[in-house]
């Protein structure tokens, strides 16, 4: 394995990710999240503990892009988009539908966090994909 294009893709992967995590949560979804506030926690309460999602990010990016380098056929961006989609898959069906069945949220809110984390994992896929052989 190459650690030199593993954290390369790491580090593009996880700007990537904290880029559309902010696009997707405090931008598309903020109004809708807003009109749920009795389901969170308090604002201030979140925002003391947003270090900790910083960490869990880093921790799935690093992983995102290490399962797809033990797996790098060199294919180009489809085989980055095949993996998204696969990882997206995944993940999203189980974490978007199960939130769904344990609180007290429309299901418009858990499709759109299944999209939503399935167009961020295609595009993870392309930037490890794009990053991983450039280098």
């Amino acid at each position: 394995m190459n650690w030199k294009k593993l954290i390369t893709s790491f580090v593009a992967v996880y700007v990537v990710y904290q880029i559309l995590g902010y696009l997707t949560h405090q931008v598309w979804l903020s109004p809708v999240y807003g009109s749920l506030a009795d389901v969170w926690r308090p604002e201030a309460e979140m925002m003391a503990m947003t270090w900790i999602m910083f960490i869990t990010s880093a921790f799935f990016c690093f992983f995102f892009c290490y399962v797809f380098a033990r797996g790098y056929e060199g294919k180009g961006i489809g085989e980055g988009v095949r993996y998204g989609v696969i990882i997206g898959l995944f993940l999203g069906v189980t974490q978007s539908y199960d939130w769904y069945v344990i609180l007290p949220i429309p299901y418009s809110l858990a499709l759109k966090w299944f999209l939503a984390g399935m167009a961020t994992t295609v595009i993870m896929g392309i930037v490890a994909s794009l990053t991983y052989k450039n280098q």
